[in-house]
């Protein structure tokens, strides 16, 4: 039985890939042919059947600044950011994306201690970080052993440093897998999909207006209360925006 559905679950696959393939070159043909919003629907449905690549989302990115979608255009190509942050055509056409924006957001710069911490534990993705504590906490017990059983003075004296060496360079690589889990855990950016949205002081419409937000500005989210959410600008400024308002890039 549980063959049968081994072989039911490769075959629905296999034909889902080949679905997705059709779709795609389709909807680079519609691209190319300038039909960006029929283009747009053959990207979406491979989305919806659960394919997710950064070509994927640069090229809806890419339909989308076309068309002059402000937000969508952003939107996707920040999905495509962080599924390929170090691709230079992404980072060229988000930040001409960026430019259709109304608000002018500066960022507050990071500098000294913090900065230089969250530049190394951005280095590597928690999962290689557990890796590399691992592999040093290896090689720890391999030294210590030898260390404990070996009887030549030289030996010992050089294995015992090294021992002590890879153990504090485990610890730092296990302190800097929790960091960067919790940097990314706490990492919930939104784009604004509203043309005009009306931030307020508090998650209520009676409250005051704190400030006024336009479709494709970047926030953080921070917390959320019923159909709010606070959020929190690159200047430092925070408010509580409809939730209807933006879109997650994030799934949480």
């Amino acid at each position: 039985m549980k063959q049968l559905i081994y072989i039911f679950a490769f075959v629905f696959s296999t034909i889902t890939l080949a679905q997705n393939e059709a779709l795609f070159e389709q909807a680079n043909s519609l691209y190319n042919d300038g039909n960006y919003s029929e283009a747009i629907k053959k990207y979406d449905a491979i989305l919806k059947s659960g394919k997710h690549s950064a070509e994927l989302y640069f090229n809806l990115g890419n339909s989308h600044y076309k068309l002059n979608h402000v937000a969508p255009s952003i939107y996707y190509y920040e999905k495509a950011l962080q599924l390929a942050p170090n691709d230079k055509e992404i980072i060229n056409n988000i930040a001409f994306a960026r430019n259709m924006t109304i608000d002018a957001i500066d960022t507050i710069p990071e500098v000294g201690f913090a900065k230089w911490i969250k530049n190394i534990t951005n280095t590597f993705s928690f999962e290689t970080w557990a890796k590399i504590c691992v592999v040093f906490m290896s090689l720890f017990v391999i030294l210590f052993l030898i260390y404990y059983f070996t009887y030549s003075t030289g030996k010992k004296r050089l294995t015992f440093v090294g021992s002590i060496t890879t153990l504090t360079l485990s610890c730092l690589a296990l302190v800097f897998a929790f960091h960067k889990y919790n940097l990314t855990k706490n990492d919930k950016p939104a784009i604004v999909f509203t043309q005009e949205s009306k931030v307020k002081s508090e998650p209520n419409l009676r409250s005051t207006e704190a400030f006024t937000l336009h479709e494709g500005t970047k926030v953080q989210v921070l917390d959320t209360v019923n159909n709010w959410r606070k959020i929190k600008l690159a200047d430092g400024k925070i408010g509580w925006i409809s939730s209807e308002d933006i879109k997650l890039l994030n799934n949480f």
